[in-house]
């Protein structure tokens, strides 16, 4: 687990494909952990979210390291509330302002990574400068322009271990969101603090307090789970983006031509109209979701004996891990190939198996910000693809993967440089 942590889930999962309905069981570190990989089980488990009986947990110090109050470990009505809150986060509108917004990061990272043509392993650039710099810019705007206060914060972000530091940040530029309510929106956390206000004001009028996410530190808190959400998930898709269109030089042509067409100069800033004319390119996109899925599981615990079926009850106490990347390979014909063509319209395998695409996971955590994530990858996909020239250099390792606690290429080298037009 410690040395090899993917053979080691591998073999979990291996193991419990070969029984039905798909579960094994083992011991870590003196916890019994049962894999679950048949797909509707993992769907049955996601839905539970019940304190008396299973809940999310994501890892076993996982509210000593996010807080108690992260929206992963929420259920009931509370949980229902704030996401019904975040509704409006995710509209046409709110989307098209995150779109120009990444738009001209992507570009900016592309430019200064061009800068330095020789290969080297891309994780870290994805991760640590253009992700972070998409996420605090589309989800905190221009309530980070202080220089001093965005390198605080990108340290506390960086470190999970400082996260306090983060939230109290994080607060404050709730509160100077919430003061400024009114305007247009320019982030993410303008189009929440003008819901939140209605949310006050209708409480008001009832007589009612106001919903609990609503205070600053509550609302502070939330935009902490949407920046370490967006984090590595988004990154390792991202790198997967790179190093399947350096291996797939064919798939990559035809994006190229897409984006041609629908970009003839690509200087231009992305419209949202433009983003949702890119068919083939969102196929890319949604395929690699499927292919490799970032999250590989959803870690629950059994808080009461459950069971999963006639024969067997998951005990007390069981770390259950709901295997994403197994269920994303059922159904779909010739699951382990790499095969965009299986999204599009004359296929539409991600209709007739969405039960088992469950890579934006299922049930009442079901991610809100799926859309969001999407657009991500498809622009940086379209941006990429006309702006720069890349090569992977295999390894021997190249085609495994690794646990970083999503699931990356074993290596990425990448060499990127401006696009010979």
């Amino acid at each position: 687990m410690v040395l090899d942590p993917y053979s080691f889930w591998e073999r979990q999962k291996d193991a419990a494909n070969v029984t039905s309905p798909g579960y094994s069981y083992n011991s870590l570190a003196g916890k019994m952990i049962l894999t679950v990989t048949d797909a509707d089980k993992c769907r049955e488990l996601m839905a539970v979210n019940d304190a008396s009986r299973m809940l999310m947990v994501l890892h076993p110090s996982g509210k000593t390291i996010l807080g108690a109050n992260n929206l992963a470990f929420m259920h009931g009505p509370e949980h229902k509330a704030i996401r019904k809150s975040f509704l409006c986060l995710f509209t046409r509108k709110a989307l098209s302002t995150y779109t120009q917004l990444q738009d001209g990061i992507i570009r900016r990272h592309l430019a200064e990574w061009m800068k330095r043509p020789e290969t080297r392993e891309i994780r870290e650039s994805v991760r640590w400068d253009m992700n972070q710099a998409t996420s605090q810019d589309v989800f905190l705007g221009p309530y980070l322009d202080d220089p001093q206060v965005r390198a605080n914060f990108s340290r506390g972000y960086s470190a999970m271990t400082d996260g306090f530091l983060v939230r109290r940040a994080a607060r404050r530029q709730a509160l100077a969101s919430r003061q400024r309510a009114g305007g247009e929106p320019r982030c993410l956390m303008d189009f929440w603090a003008q819901k939140c206000l209605e949310e006050i004001g209708e409480a008001e009028a009832e007589g009612l307090p106001p919903p609990s996410h609503t205070t600053v530190a509550r609302m502070g808190d939330a935009m902490i789970d949407f920046l370490f959400a967006s984090q590595d998930a988004s990154t390792a898709s991202l790198v997967w983006c790179l190093t399947l269109m350096a291996d797939n030089p064919h798939m990559l042509a035809r994006v190229r031509e897409e984006q041609q067409r629908l970009r003839p100069d690509p200087s231009q800033t992305i419209t949202a109209e433009v983003l949702g004319e890119m068919a083939y390119t969102r196929q890319v996109v949604k395929e690699i979701l499927r292919y490799r899925a970032p999250a590989p599981m959803v870690p629950q615990m059994a808080y009461a004996d459950y069971p999963l079926t006639e024969q067997y009850d998951i005990p007390r106490g069981t770390l259950v891990f709901p295997s994403i990347n197994a269920a994303n390979m059922q159904g779909f014909p010739d699951a382990e190939r790499f095969d965009p063509d299986r999204m599009g319209p004359e296929r539409k395998e991600d209709i007739v198996h969405a039960k088992n695409f469950l890579t934006f996971g299922y049930g009442p955590h079901y991610c809100v910000g799926k859309e969001y994530a999407i657009n991500q990858l498809v622009l940086f996909l379209a941006i990429t693809s006309l702006g720069a020239d890349w090569t992977r250099t295999r390894t021997p390792d190249s085609d495994k993967m690794k646990y970083l606690p999503t699931i990356y290429p074993h290596d990425s080298l990448i060499s990127l440089r401006p696009r010979a037009q």
